[in-house]
């Protein structure tokens, strides 16, 4: 896993994908205090916030639940994760993951729809 620097977030504008940014609730599966925020999303990664630090192993695979918003009109769905990366803070936890699939695909597919609707309409 790879601990980033504040300051070298420019690696989002280099991406292939546009991640879409959220703020919606979300748990991984089997992590003690997995309860989470998704900040940004795209269909090829994610990163989320944790108010603590979360005990994450360097490229893992694990369960990411998300709850979309109420507007969005799309049930939960499930997200194959690997961690890529991860900024501990004082009072934070963010951690980049690789998304590797998604059981509930059209829902996943959906979500990712609507914050791209979203974020046209700015």
């Amino acid at each position: 896993m790879v601990l980033i620097k504040h300051n070298d977030l420019r690696m989002i504008e280099k991406r292939k994908h546009i991640r879409y940014r959220t703020l919606v609730k979300a748990c991984i599966i089997g992590v003690p205090d997995g309860d989470v925020i998704v900040k940004d999303l795209s269909v090829t990664g994610c990163r989320i916030e944790a108010a603590t630090y979360i005990s994450i192993a360097p490229n893992t695979t694990y369960t990411l639940e998300v709850t979309p918003e109420h507007a969005a009109k799309i049930g939960k769905f499930e997200l194959s994760v690997e961690s890529r990366w991860m900024r501990a803070g004082i009072d934070s936890c963010e951690i980049g993951f690789a998304i590797l699939a998604s059981p509930k695909g059209k829902f996943f597919e959906r979500y990712v729809d609507y914050l791209a609707w979203q974020s046209s309409k700015v």
